[in-house]
């Protein structure tokens, strides 16, 4: 019997957070931010679906626009499937509803993140997506000992970003570092408002332990920290201004952000680089993050 595909309602996000967390123990997801994501990012026009079989769900796949890109026409499709139900058609199903949803959307070409694992590769292989850019998950046990801070250069001060009154700094720190920072879509058109939505507002993210280095008013460096409550901790951008590079402001940061993150009883922190970014990749060695799991981001023409 062919799996049932539809769209997720509240009762799923529980469900579906258990098979996310199975499939991929890196993300920090919970209900919360499952239930936010399908009412709270206008902009990126979130939707799930899941496919149920044998009255439970077998798979889901998020979907969206990437809307920080100047380009027009880009979207996202996830696909997370029970190991009982791959081979199965539950695969095929989801994205077949999920690209018709995209093109709905005026998507003209799909992005999709695949586990670095041969059936997950042939998958997207057989049904059109050609691998791009490899992405390295690296994981840190903070029940471990960090190395020693770093001394803040003169003229800088660490805060973090519940100090901020106003998140428009950290919005410019952002789209600076984010210019050149190595991917196949960059962040170079988003409003502040559309990245408040987006980022400032979500509910996994941390502001108390997701720190900031300021200089003269600006903030010149960042790490951001999403958390799920519970014990992990899930980078999700650290940046450096390109005029403050070069002088050890993203081991500051993150450094500052790990201790405070161990002393509120985390114990599990990950971090997702792309295989590129050799710079980024340095610091989080300094620290001691060992790989954990890879994924390759997928594209797909869906339209002319």
């Amino acid at each position: 019997m062919a799996p049932i595909v539809r769209a997720a309602g509240p009762s799923d996000t529980a469900p579906v957070v258990d098979l996310l967390r199975a499939a991929r123990p890196h993300l920090v997801v919970t209900p919360a931010l499952l239930a936010w994501q399908a009412t709270g990012k206008p902009a990126e026009r979130f939707g799930m679906l899941v496919a149920e079989e044998g009255g439970g769900i077998a798979g889901v796949a998020r979907t969206g626009l990437l809307h920080e890109s100047a380009e027009p026409g880009l979207g996202f499709v996830n696909l997370v499937v029970r190991p009982e139900g791959r081979r199965r058609g539950v695969g095929s199903a989801l994205l077949a509803a999920a690209e018709e949803r995209l093109v709905g959307l005026g998507v003209r070409r799909a992005y999709a993140r695949v586990a670095d694992e041969p059936a997950a590769l042939a998958f997207a292989e057989r049904h059109g997506y050609r691998s791009g850019r490899r992405n390295v998950i690296l994981g840190l046990d903070l029940a471990t000992a960090l190395p020693a801070a770093p001394d803040p250069p003169a003229g800088v001060r660490l805060g973090t970003a519940a100090d901020l009154v106003d998140p428009r700094p950290l919005y410019e720190a952002d789209l600076a570092a984010a210019a050149d920072e190595p991917g196949d879509v960059g962040m170079d058109e988003i409003s502040f408002d559309d990245w408040r939505a987006a980022y400032w507002d979500r509910p996994d993210l941390d502001r108390a332990l997701s720190t900031v280095a300021t200089a003269d008013g600006a903030v010149v460096a960042f790490t951001v920290a999403l958390t799920d409550g519970r014990n992990r901790y899930l980078s999700g951008m650290t940046g450096t201004r390109p005029g403050w590079r070069g002088r050890g402001l993203a081991r500051l940061v993150k450094h500052a952000s790990l201790r405070a993150a161990r002393a509120a009883g985390l114990r599990w922190v990950f971090t997702i680089n792309d295989a590129g970014n050799d710079a980024m990749r340095a610091v989080n060695a300094w620290f001691g993050y060992r790989p954990a799991a890879a994924e390759w981001r997928h594209l797909r023409t869906l339209q002319k």
